[in-house]
């Protein structure tokens, strides 16, 4: 998730063309915003509380009932985020990804990571690969090379991370798995948000994503390691010290997802992946720091949890 750890620590400041007087916030539009034009440019707090509880219920009842109706939870999410973030290419810099191979391809590598494991998940992206290539080949050599990597990055950053998530409820206690990496990542963001607005000081990254703060990194990673923990200890019958290691990774690769999907909106120019949740952007933003932690918590759960 973008987490919005430090948003009452440092002020926004936009270095987009046309952006105001330095060190003056600014909108999307890059108009300066000054007086009780502020008080506007906040997130639908009630929308925002709202659909991250529809969210939250959907993802719990699918994956605590069936299985298989998570997996296909994920899916729709996949093919979501891979609509959005082809979008944001196309409007940010006129990428033009090969999408309807990647909407088929994504799925392919979601709902064959199910019953075929890691090894679905390689034929399914490897396919997707050749599929992508022969496909941009009808738009001839103009821009080949920047469309068909848009393109591989897409198929990486979404489906591809979103399978390890699939293959982490393959195990006999996917599910604890499963909620062990979720807790881990929201627990970050609740624990960077507090301590962002609380003491948030010094910024982290500036140049690509102005609130978030040190203090606020801080935040996240008492609490990520406060749930790793807890979640390993009494779900996993993994000893503590070895969660709060897994929460530490997991605060580490979050913050790492958020700073990336800032740096590509930077670069395209772009405030949101785009409107699908209301209050909070694009399902794309809210995805961006549970795409690489997906990959983390398979690989470190593989290594640290006992066999059941």
């Amino acid at each position: 998730m973008t987490s919005s750890h430090d948003a009452a620590a440092v002020p926004v400041t936009s270095d987009l063309p046309g952006a105001g007087p330095p060190g003056v916030p600014a909108t999307a539009s890059g108009k300066a915003v000054t007086g009780s034009k502020r008080a506007r440019l906040g997130r639908n707090l009630v929308a925002a509380i709202a659909v991250g509880l529809g969210l939250g219920a959907v993802i719990l009842t699918s994956l605590l009932l069936v299985r298989e109706a998570f997996v296909g939870v994920l899916a729709v999410c996949t093919a979501v985020a891979t609509w959005e973030l082809a979008g944001a290419l196309r409007r940010g810099a006129d990428i033009r990804v090969t999408l309807p191979v990647l909407l088929v391809g994504g799925q392919a590598i979601v709902w064959l990571a199910w019953p075929f494991g890691l090894r679905g998940m390689a034929i399914s992206f490897a396919a997707t690969v050749l599929a992508s290539l022969l496909w941009r080949m009808r738009g001839g050599a103009a821009n080949f090379v920047r469309d068909i990597g848009s393109s591989l990055f897409v198929a990486a950053y979404v489906p591809l991370l979103v399978g390890f998530a699939v293959l982490m409820t393959l195990e006999p206690d996917g599910v604890g798995r499963i909620l062990t990496f979720m807790i881990c990542v929201v627990a970050s963001d609740v624990g960077g948000y507090a301590a962002g607005v609380v003491a948030g000081r010094h910024p982290m990254a500036p140049k690509i994503s102005p609130k978030k703060s040190w203090e606020g990194f801080s935040g996240s990673m008492v609490a990520g390691m406060a749930a790793g923990a807890l979640c390993t200890e009494l779900m996993l019958a993994t000893p503590w010290f070895l969660g709060a290691l897994l929460g530490a990774l997991m605060v580490c690769t979050a913050t790492a997802g958020d700073l990336v999907e800032s740096l590509v909106k930077r670069d395209l120019g772009i405030k949101d992946m785009g409107t699908t949740l209301p209050g909070h952007g694009g399902l794309m933003d809210r995805m961006d720091s549970l795409l690489p932690a997906a990959f983390v918590a398979w690989a470190v759960l593989g290594l640290i949890v006992p066999a059941v």
